[in-house]
């Protein structure tokens, strides 16, 4: 028992029992498949191809049945019509629940001879079951039906109150994984056959069989089936001295069984005279009846690795992984799937409302993106160990389009957020003269924009936070990061919240001046513009030569009157000792900027350097600043 529980332990799942674990390890949410969905060119669905959400089962089936491939997300309940109806699902599809709300309800999913390459994830798929009706001998009403297809991977759906089959893989199906599924409160679940020949290869695992009564498999004929870690429990009917049972090897199949387990469960794997099947690691509790073993099957091994999960640990990890899951959702792949990040934001379909996760592989990425106001509910995903692995980068300066024109990255969609990624402008200031040589590596116009753990490379102008007007307030926080540049590197009229962050002040040669941090230009109608806290500013600099900012009034905006409050943040002696300065005839004096209990070798209090109040500074808190009318709190997360 000692050991056991040292197990349990080190797999972070809690008590014995217990159905709540730790946070899984991020292959459990793959979106690439495993075993023998993997084999032969993979399974890859949609991926690549454009993004759909779907709402209705006329959606649903037009887009599932095209020719062209999609990636298909299911928000809310789907019901279809006729009761039992079927949506033909054609090659090339990934059809994924939302956050766990994605269901089909009285319809199943129908796969016709000849499909190929189909993902179906993250969806509820249930009660097409008929009252009174439970051997359903007179229906077809699966959950989800194929006939000699291959390459399908059926992963974190919960199929319930099915009248036929809930899953049924038929007739020289092959390349089929079918794993962290539930399948609960059923007669006949999930079936494997319906041909002589010996063709199917498929993966069984990490799936949760409850209340059902026979066919948790039944494997007819399959060429090779791999079970593991797979948790059978509460049979339905186990009065049935038959046709009650676990798993079923029958014909000629060739099954492999590993560290499964089952309670309360007659027969729990049996095997026919002309079949083979080997068991081993697995746990038995309260059961009763068959349990064959004989021939030698296959090894597993020998066409995948696989990670085996100890016997012991199944109930927790099946309990809490399988069925539909909140973060299981679309990620679009690049390069992999997508060449660019901005083929990747193509995808995302205009008027998104749930999220999308661009996942950026490490590399170097010389391209301009832009996600348009259309396209929210987007995440910007490094996939490196640091930021520093994954770089988005262009080197286009203002003389050459503008200073919008100039940013490698632009932000106009709301509810965007990036993470451990680099973003630069890495155009060459002193190698050119040039009128324009602002040259930015983001701007961003949307609200609720969040970036941690990133970094912003440039000289002039490095990151604008604006608002599509100036009368429009903006919100953009920026966490755990990294800025730096010269000349008003962090500008603009959003309200802008940088915390736990490193500033540096680049130096341009200067014995007098180098630069400016900030140039903020807040509508005066805000009462929040910039606040900089919690961080620290570093600069190779002359002592002296660097301000904290000066206002900016783009075009001579008298209504743009800047508000900036630096707070416990350490400054370098690069600071000059008046460290805000006028701007285009507009003084500085007359714009709202502060400093509370900084430090550092440049930091101090003069007559040129106003101290907010105590009694400001609790309510120019993080929290104020972001909060707007929507309460939104991106920081309270850590």
């Amino acid at each position: 028992m000692a050991a056991v529980v040292g197990l349990i332990a080190a797999l972070g799942l809690g008590a014995i029992g217990e159905a709540d674990a730790a946070p899984a390890p991020v292959d459990r949410f793959s979106d690439r498949p495993h075993g023998f969905a993997s084999l032969a060119g993979g399974t890859t669905g949609g991926a690549g191809s454009k993004v759909v959400t779907v709402t209705d089962q006329a959606s649903l089936a037009k887009y599932a049945a095209a020719a062209e491939p999609y990636i298909i997300r299911v928000q809310g309940t789907v019901t279809a019509e006729p009761f039992g109806a079927s949506i033909e699902v054609a090659s090339d599809k990934t059809i994924v629940g939302v956050g766990g709300s994605g269901e089909l309800v009285q319809g199943e999913f129908r796969l016709s001879p000849g499909t190929h390459n189909v993902i179906i994830r993250n969806m509820t798929i249930r009660d097409s079951a008929v009252a009174g009706n439970w051997d359903c001998k007179d229906t077809d009403f699966d959950g989800i039906q194929m006939d000699t297809v291959h390459h399908v991977w059926v992963d974190h759906n919960r199929f319930s109150n099915i009248c036929d089959g809930q899953l049924d893989v038929r007739k020289d199906s092959e390349y089929v994984t079918v794993s962290y599924n539930r399948f609960e409160n059923n007669n006949k679940t999930f079936g494997l056959g319906w041909t002589t020949n010996v063709k199917t290869q498929i993966t069984i695992d990490h799936n949760w069989f409850t209340n059902t009564k026979q066919r948790n498999p039944s494997v007819d004929n399959a060429a090779y089936a791999h079970l593991y870690n797979n948790y059978l429990t509460a049979q339905a009917d186990p009065g049935d001295p038959v046709w009650t049972y676990g798993n079923w090897s029958r014909g000629k199949t060739k099954m492999v069984i590993e560290n499964s387990y089952y309670q309360d469960v007659q027969h729990p794997y049996q095997a026919d005279t002309t079949a083979e099947l080997v068991q081993r690691g697995s746990i038995l509790k309260n059961t009763s009846g068959r349990r064959d073993e004989w021939g030698a099957a296959f090894d597993p091994r020998e066409f995948y690795d696989y990670r085996l999960d100890p016997a012991a640990a199944v109930p927790a990890l099946v309990k809490r992984f399988s069925g539909p899951q909140e973060r299981i959702g679309v990620v679009l792949n690049v390069p992999s799937d997508y060449p660019t990040v901005q083929a990747a934001v193509d995808a995302v379909p205009d008027g998104n409302t749930v999220p999308v996760t661009i996942a950026v592989a490490p590399g170097t990425y010389r391209e301009k993106v832009v996600i348009p106001a259309s396209k929210p509910h987007v995440t910007l995903q490094g996939t490196g160990k640091d930021r520093s692995d994954t770089v988005i980068v262009y080197d286009t300066p203002a003389a050459y389009g503008g200073s919008t024109g100039s940013a490698t990255v632009r932000i106009a969609a709301n509810d965007v957020t990036a993470r451990n990624l680099t973003f630069s402008n890495d155009f060459d200031e002193a190698a050119h003269e040039l009128n324009g040589e602002q040259a930015l590596a983001m701007k961003t116009t949307g609200d609720r924009i969040v970036f941690e753990d990133t970094a912003f490379l440039g000289n002039q102008d490095t990151l604008l936070t604006d608002s599509p007007k100036l009368t429009t307030v903006s919100r953009v926080y920026v966490r755990d990061s990294y800025i730096e540049g010269d000349v008003d590197f962090v500008y603009g009229r959003a309200t802008t919240v940088i915390e736990r962050s490193v500033i540096r002040a680049l130096s341009r040669g200067s014995a007098t001046n180098n630069g400016y941090i900030t140039a903020a230009s807040t509508w005066k109608g805000n009462p929040y513009g910039f606040l900089i806290t919690d961080s620290k500013v570093v600069s190779d600099a002359p002592e002296g030569s660097f301000h904290l900012g000066r206002p900016w009034h783009p075009g001579g905006e008298p209504d743009a009157i800047a508000q900036v409050l630096i707070r416990n943040t350490e400054l370098p002696a690069a600071i000059k000792a008046t460290p805000w300065t006028d701007m285009s005839g507009f003084s500085w004096k007359d714009a709202r900027f502060t400093e509370y209990r900084n430090y550092g070798p440049g930091a101090g209090v003069t007559p040129d350097r106003p101290q907010m109040s105590d009694a400001d500074a609790a309510t120019h808190t993080v929290a104020n600043y972001l909060k707007g009318t929507d309460g939104w709190a991106p920081h309270a997360r850590h």
